[in-house]
């Protein structure tokens, strides 16, 4: 017998590090990325759009993320963000903590 997953809510600080990690597979749209974090957390992470645009907005400000409009697959107008140099290094910065995090969550739970 398997375990459904259930989608979980994400921690402080995760959904930036998704998204750098969904955009350093290729420029996307809004939409796209929330997909591509649903996909490569194998459903795990559902973003919302209420989570998502207010924090490309803000990642875009700090200069992690460019953005330009072009159309979508579907023929409609869509921001698509790409990956900075800055946002690059950010990825490595954020993904090396929280591999960090992990491995130190993984051994608290399994102390006895």
């Amino acid at each position: 017998m398997t375990e459904r997953s259930e989608p979980i809510d994400l921690l402080q600080g995760t959904l930036d590090l998704l998204i750098l990690k969904a955009l350093a597979l290729g420029p996307n749209h809004g939409l796209g990325i929330a997909r591509r974090i649903e996909q490569i957390s194998r459903g795990t992470f559902n973003v919302k759009p209420g989570s998502l645009f207010p924090a490309l907005h803000r990642l875009e400000q700090d200069g992690w993320l460019t953005a330009e409009w072009g159309e979508s697959e579907n023929n409609r107008r869509a921001k698509y963000y790409e990956l900075t140099p800055s946002g690059r290094r950010q990825l490595r910065t954020k993904s090396e903590h929280w591999q960090r995090v992990a491995l130190a969550m993984g051994r608290a739970l399994r102390a006895t």
